[in-house]
């Protein structure tokens, strides 16, 4: 797949052809490694699950075609899958219980995925065999906005020191290059680092463009999106542009964001794939004013169906807009306006965004993110790093 962040990290080999297996001439022999559990805080079916729920599940599935053994352990409510997803218990509580909970309801397994989102699992300190480590974004500016100063300080050293230290002897994925330039930040040696870009499915036919102005925020309504920096803004591009904005998503933010909002905001909570489908397809732009992206999924769901995006220029949102080509990247409150205001009075640079969006969305397939991490996988089972 091809690469889109510099400097450029190296390529994870090929997975090397498995040892031969009994079975009947001609047959395939089984992958490695084979049995592969994903240790992650959600399932994708929870009501707040998000990005990072959605890549594991993509990856799982792909793995389970491709004939691997998947088993997510979570935690939270799980649903029924094409993988086996087992749940240990509570949203904070299972993160204790994982350890005995693999032991007792998974027993061995070939790799352990820990995907780090914040909170680790220490995954290294109480498991012994090949271990990967997957990390969307690091959360470092994000403890200080969700936790009260002592608990930020103390998950962020926690963060930091799972990262570069307790996984010092495995490999990590990085979902972009911004998220492997903060993992260099912290102490992690490049040639530990692999890129496994997320993909982006098919959309299928297209409905065409809202002939209004329809501008759309998607996500789920957490602080750190800021959608009431969207909604403020708002109040000065409107009398510019008209139209409508409408933000599709669910979270602890939702009442509190539908009380102040002004006139033209409809508020959707969470839809069915076919009407997320139709939103993206009609939207004239994407809104995303997110604190902070490890890529932003939802730039390039919209970037299939040639809706160009406007965000503001941080790490992940660096990787999945390019800006000038397939969006805008903004500095400032006010240049986030001035972006939004110009592309609404401008058909034919919107359009000539959407374009170009369309086609880069393009070369990322979900297909090639599972061919990706089935590299990185065999390279973790099969070359462990020396020491581990």
């Amino acid at each position: 797949m091809p690469q889109h962040v510099r400097p450029p990290l190296p390529p994870a080999p090929a997975a090397p052809p498995a040892p031969s297996a009994s079975g009947p001439p001609g047959s395939e022999p089984p992958p490695l490694p084979r049995r592969i559990v994903f240790l992650a805080r959600r399932d994708l079916g929870n009501p707040a699950a998000g990005g990072s729920e959605l890549l594991v599940d993509r990856i799982a599935e792909g793995l389970t075609a491709h004939g691997h053994q998947v088993t997510l352990l979570c935690g939270g409510p799980a649903a029924e899958r094409g993988y086996r997803v087992v749940s240990a218990g509570g949203d904070a509580g299972h993160f204790l219980r994982a350890p005995r909970q693999l032991a007792r309801r998974i027993g061995d397994c070939d790799l352990l995925v820990e995907v780090c989102n914040g909170l680790p699992y220490l995954a290294p300190l109480w498991h012994r065999g090949p271990t990967l480590c997957l990390v969307n974004h690091v959360h470092t500016d994000l403890w200080r906005l969700r936790c009260p100063g002592p608990a930020a300080r103390a998950g962020r050293r926690l963060e930091h020191w799972a990262l570069a230290r307790t996984h010092r002897r495995n490999l990590l994925v990085a979902v972009s290059g911004s998220t492997a330039s903060a993992l260099r930040g912290l102490g992690v040696e490049p040639d530990r680092i692999r890129l496994v870009h997320n993909g982006v499915a098919e959309p299928g036919p297209l409905a065409p463009k809202a002939p209004e102005p329809l501008f759309l925020a998607m996500g789920r309504l957490v602080e750190y999106k800021r959608i009431d920096l969207l909604l403020r803004l708002w109040e000065r591009v409107r009398p510019v542009t008209g139209g409508r904005l409408v933000i599709v998503g669910d979270g602890p933010e939702r009442a509190r964001l539908a009380a102040t909002a002004g006139p033209g905001v409809t508020f959707t909570g969470r839809v069915s794939e076919e009407v997320k489908h139709q939103l993206l397809c009609s939207a004239w732009l994407l809104l995303h004013p997110s604190l902070v992206e490890g890529w932003g999924l939802v730039v390039m769901e919209a970037a299939a169906r040639r809706t160009p995006a406007i965000g503001f220029d941080i790490p992940g949102l660096r990787d999945s807009v390019e800006d000038g080509t397939t969006g805008l990247l903004a500095r400032g409150e006010s240049a986030f306006a001035a972006h939004w205001c110009t592309l609404a009075l401008s058909a034919r640079r919107r359009h000539a965004l959407g374009d170009a969006a369309q086609r880069r969305a393009a070369r990322f397939r979900w297909s090639h993110t599972v061919h990706s991490f089935r590299s990185v996988a065999a390279e973790a089972f099969l070359n462990p790093l020396p020491g581990r």
